[in-house]
């Protein structure tokens, strides 16, 4: 990719609106709600739009390639992927054959897989795994999901710990174009840095907290793990997947993402005993160096166009929706994000 283009995009997990008492409305008006913002993203000229996957009420998009599939035929040109399909706890023929689908529907080009780990545990009980298998789950599922894409032929053969093998069986339909871009995704473990090198993988960091430059050492760790493994520098890609939110001002931005946060913060503190939400702490992210992407345009764009100073990412996506956001409000960050913030990040990258 020419060094002074970047790729600009959101990505969610689905966001439950909420009643003026607080209380969740239907988990189903969040994946409608979810479904016309992919196709107002692309009708507003965004370049990329991921859906993750959790199993909460407060972000049901628990399957990313219904989703994928779903805005493949309402969309025309933005690229579509998991952000993270988590393999570790699902079946990746399943998961290799939705978003196969996904891409015959679309075309063929514009559908990719991200695969994670999931920081999300909830799917181990869900699903009927052990949390202690966590590791092993992951680099089975993982080489089987590549096994997968890497195949010329229809019939796969493939044996591995924690999985049945599969004895020369078709796995359909195939990809338009022969295989889907797999990027592995990870919160900044070293090890998953190096694995993605040593594989010849896009990597993909989520930028929750902390200042994003911290994870430039993870970046250097990737590309010399892929150099000493024989790969070339032009199968190297970085992305940054954080949270954000874009307005006209930055005090707008900055009063419509925090009652979201601050919901967010209450209900994954009870699932995962996170400490109580801080105002301060919010609004310290929110500033350089934080890892919140809040503010207007000029913000926004200048402190993508810095961290890709540290990082040399290629996509720069924002989760946006998260504990209620008003959906106007995700409908006018994901314009101002495509129109305002992605031309600005051109500009200012093509003066370095």
């Amino acid at each position: 990719m020419n060094p002074h283009v970047m790729e600009i995009g959101a990505y969610s997990f689905g966001d439950t609106p909420l009643n003026p008492d607080g209380s969740p409305r239907a988990t189903a008006e969040a994946i409608r709600n979810l479904h016309a913002a992919i196709v107002h993203a692309d009708a507003v000229g965004l370049d990329y739009f991921g859906v993750g996957e959790h199993h909460t009420v407060s972000m049901p998009a628990s399957s990313p390639g219904a989703v994928i599939a779903a805005a493949a035929a309402a969309t025309d040109r933005i690229i579509l992927g998991s952000a993270a399909s988590i393999i570790s706890t699902d079946d990746p023929v399943r998961i290799f054959q939705q978003f196969a689908t996904a891409d015959a529907i679309s075309g063929g080009g514009r559908i990719e897989i991200t695969a994670g780990r999931g920081s999300s545990v909830e799917t181990f009980p869900l699903f009927g795994h052990d949390l202690a298998d966590y590791d092993e789950l992951y680099a089975d599922k993982l080489d089987l999901l590549m096994t997968l894409n890497d195949s010329a032929a229809e019939q796969v053969s493939w044996s591995g710990q924690r999985r049945p093998a599969i004895p020369g069986l078709a796995v359909v339909p195939r990809p338009v174009e022969g295989k889907l871009p797999i990027w592995l995704a990870t919160g900044g473990n070293a090890g998953s840095s190096a694995r993605a090198g040593q594989l010849g993988l896009p990597v993909s960091y989520g930028i929750i907290g902390g200042a994003p430059q911290r994870f430039a050492p993870l970046a250097e760790l990737y590309r010399r793990s892929a150099a000493q493994s024989g790969h070339a520098p032009g199968a190297t890609k970085v992305s940054v997947a954080a949270l954000g939110l874009v307005a006209p001002t930055k005090k707008e931005a900055l009063e419509r993402m925090y009652p979201g946060w601050h919901n967010l913060n209450v209900e994954m503190g009870r699932l995962r005993g996170w400490p109580a939400p801080d105002r301060n702490a919010y609004l310290a992210q929110a500033d350089a160096p934080g890892a919140y992407y809040v503010g207007d345009p000029d913000d926004v764009a200048e402190r993508i166009v810095h961290l890709h100073g540290y990082l040399g990412h290629i996509r720069h996506f924002l989760q946006m929706d998260i504990g209620g956001l008003p959906q106007e409000h995700f409908l006018e960050s994901l314009t101002l994000l495509a129109t305002e913030v992605k031309p600005r990040v051109e500009r200012l990258l093509a003066r370095d």
